[in-house]
């Protein structure tokens, strides 16, 4: 079975995450994957495949973390090497991929594991059941996390100033996936029209590498969407026009991986 997932294009604030309040729009939805929801919604349903889709914002909860990605100075008491530098985007975001300071203070080991309760492991504990009842079901699960990315990489990414491709497919350099599934979903974009990199600048979050196991045929893959191809990234609002054909070719790409993956 295919399922989706899309753990940062939740938008809610927790009541609890008071450092993220009075923050205007532009910075808010900064690095949010704003629409990726909406974008691949109508082809899950169309096909009945599963979508677990985020609820909250990821600067207050990310869900790509692991819960120990803390540092001191995000957590009191927290144990890291290098302080934020390590954890700048972690679990609780103390600052923007543009550099924008979001948390002037650590916040209490308790409002963490609230947090944890109330926002990452409801996500987490519904991913592993869809996961766990196709591989009860097939013997076997295929998922593909989705995400946006930037046009170009800023000076917190890997690639600062580059130009990047329309689509970026990740798999911890083979470690999450099968090779076939890999090419399939690479193919599936390609065939698609949208141009793909593999691998760079992204190599695939902590999702894919919690639940990607291929040897036990547990496969999980990242693909990330140029915003440009869709949005304003200057607004953080859509493009009718634009993500009207995005969300065609995002279709096709899908209903491809969905009707080949029985031959891999």
């Amino acid at each position: 079975m295919l399922i989706l997932s899309s753990p940062h294009s939740g938008e809610k604030i927790p009541n609890e995450a008071s450092w993220l309040e009075g923050l205007d729009e532009v910075t808010l939805m900064y690095d949010i994957d704003r629409y990726i929801d909406q974008l691949y919604g109508p082809v899950a349903q169309t096909l009945k495949l599963p979508f677990l889709k985020a609820e909250w914002h990821r600067y207050a909860v990310d869900l790509n973390r692991l819960p120990s990605d803390i540092s001191s100075d995000i957590v009191i008491g927290a144990d890291a090497p290098d302080g934020s530098k390590a954890f700048a985007s972690g679990l609780h975001w103390k600052q923007t991929t543009g550099g924008f300071d979001l948390m002037n203070s650590p916040i209490t080991q308790e409002l963490h594991q609230s947090l944890l309760e109330k926002c990452y492991f409801p996500f987490h504990n519904k991913l592993k059941e869809l996961l766990a009842k196709s591989l009860e079901t097939h013997g076997k699960y295929y998922h593909i996390d989705l995400h946006s990315m930037p046009s170009q990489g800023t000076k917190k990414h890997r690639d600062p100033g580059e130009k990047r491709a329309e689509v970026v497919i990740s798999d911890q350099d083979g470690a999450t996936c099968s090779k076939a599934f890999k090419d399939l979903v690479i193919e599936a974009y390609n065939k698609a029209g949208f141009e793909v990199a593999y691998n760079w600048p992204y190599k695939g979050g902590r999702v894919v590498g919690l639940y990607g196991e291929p040897k036990l045929e547990k496969h999980s893959i990242q693909v990330e969407l140029n915003r440009s191809v869709y949005m304003s990234e200057k607004t953080k609002k859509i493009l009718p026009d634009e993500a009207k054909n995005t969300q065609l070719k995002l279709e096709q790409a899908i209903q491809y991986v969905h009707k080949n993956i029985k031959l891999i």
